[in-house]
């Protein structure tokens, strides 16, 4: 809705840069060790539209990717993978471009290229941390055609997010079962062919006291089994769905934890569920203002069908994947940030005679 032009508003638009380079070295006992450089570029553009145009209640949002350099999970060649900034093809994308508008005080719609995570499944405790699996549940990261709508690629979406009373919310979202953007080989999906991804969340959170969200996700379509087939051999259709609890809370002055659990159908893709759990220490050193430190684990189970698969190639499988990660920021100046990183997988890729992974790197981050 279009009003008279206001006052001009302070910084109506907001411009970000980040650009993100790590150096990772990936070791194990049976597979040996290689480094790999990994490049990670994010520009964000946010503008508030009444103090520009005078249309109340609207923002824009575009955010511009661009990733660089090598594969470190092939080396580790984990189920979760290792680094969050990897990608498996270098490409400049759209990753996000999307229009809000506010209906009211409580209420917001939000329409366009849309990252699932920004807004689900998520908790500022574990967002330190390096290893994917702390981003999104692997049980949901792994599903849909070509992976749902998060990093790197994301879908066309509608999410409405309702406020309730001072500490409540609910929020839910259709996306594009099939995630491709401007960048993509196949630019953006238009025709929702694949069906549609729905998920919902409702929660309480409140300011230095902590946070509690319940989400659940179905797709409209069936996905294909990853063991079960036809009488022509073809995969069997299955209904993929899950849910998911995350749970985030103070601990003591300048520490706080966090918990996630989820679960899924267990026939779509090689989880039916897992769990992440840490701390943040923020800050962590005694007049380094800027200092962080934190301490996450986690455990992606397979389903027992993948389990299946794994013996027919006569793999000893083990009930779940187990990451444990060690990680410390510090700010350098106003603009560098870096951030070395240790990880331990045990039973990686679900093999229980795999020797445990090793991997330790550094982050440098510059901000403007």
């Amino acid at each position: 809705m279009l009003t008279s032009m206001p006052a001009f508003a302070e910084d109506p638009v907001q411009l970000d840069l980040t650009h993100k380079v790590d150096v990772v070295g990936v070791g194990s006992a049976d597979r040996g060790e290689q480094i790999y450089y990994l490049d990670n570029l994010d520009l964000t553009g946010t503008a508030e539209l009444e103090p520009l145009i005078g249309w109340t209640g609207g923002t824009l949002h575009v955010h511009l990717l661009n990733n660089l350099g090598g594969q470190p999970n092939n080396r580790a060649a984990t189920l979760q993978g290792v680094n969050n900034i990897e990608v498996e093809s270098h490409r400049f994308r759209l990753f996000e471009a999307w229009f809000e508008q506010k209906l009211g005080e409580h209420t917001s719609v939000r329409a366009g290229l849309y990252d699932l995570n920004s807004e689900f499944y998520q908790n500022d405790a574990s967002g330190l941390l390096i290893a994917p699996a702390f981003g999104v549940g692997s049980e949901i990261a792994a599903t849909g055609p070509n992976g749902p709508s998060i990093f790197p690629s994301t879908a066309l979406a509608v999410r409405i997010d309702q406020r309730v009373g001072e500490t409540g919310f609910a929020r839910a979202a259709v996306l594009n079962a099939s995630a491709g953007t401007l960048g993509d080989p196949h630019g953006v999906n238009l025709t929702f062919d694949d069906g549609a991804l729905l998920i919902g969340e409702v929660g309480v959170e409140k300011e230095g006291r902590g946070r509690i969200a319940l989400g659940m996700w179905t797709y409209t379509l069936g996905q294909e089994d990853v063991r079960a087939t036809d009488a022509s051999g073809a995969p069997r259709s299955r209904s993929a769905h899950g849910a998911y609890l995350t749970v985030e809370a103070p601990l003591a002055e300048a520490l706080s934890g966090f918990v996630r659990v989820g679960i899924s159908d267990g026939h779509t893709t090689p989880f039916h569920g897992g769990w992440q759990a840490g701390v943040l220490l923020s800050p962590a050193v005694t007049g380094r203002p800027d200092s962080q430190f934190s301490l996450g684990v986690n455990q992606a189970y397979l389903a027992a069908d993948w389990r299946k698969n794994l013996r027919d190639e006569r793999v000893d499988p083990a009930h779940a994947e187990s990451a444990l990660e060690i990680t410390y920021s510090d700010r350098l100046s106003s603009h560098v940030t870096i951030q070395p990183d240790l990880q331990l997988v045990l039973d990686a890729d679900g093999d229980r005679g795999r020797e445990p992974v090793v991997v330790a790197g550094l982050r440098a981050k510059i901000e403007i």
